[in-house]
């Protein structure tokens, strides 16, 4: 009888850290690196650089993006 009792609460203590540690290691991700319109394609690099106001398109080409 007393193996019982300690086997439940074990199961129970095992249950209830795998829900915390579930809902601990849920995490999301947001990228926003560039503005993109609401349909989804890319700008061009020099409409982009005229949003964010910088002096060069080069960060915003995509053959630019590996040499940072």
């Amino acid at each position: 009888m007393q193996t019982s009792k300690i086997t439940r609460i074990a199961v129970i203590v095992l249950v209830l850290l795998f829900l915390v540690l579930s809902v601990i290691s849920c995490s999301t991700h947001v990228h926003s690196s560039h503005p993109r319109p609401a349909s989804g394609k890319r700008i061009p690099p020099g409409q982009a650089k005229k949003i964010s106001g910088d002096k060069s398109a080069k960060a915003y080409a995509p053959g630019q993006q590996k040499k940072r």
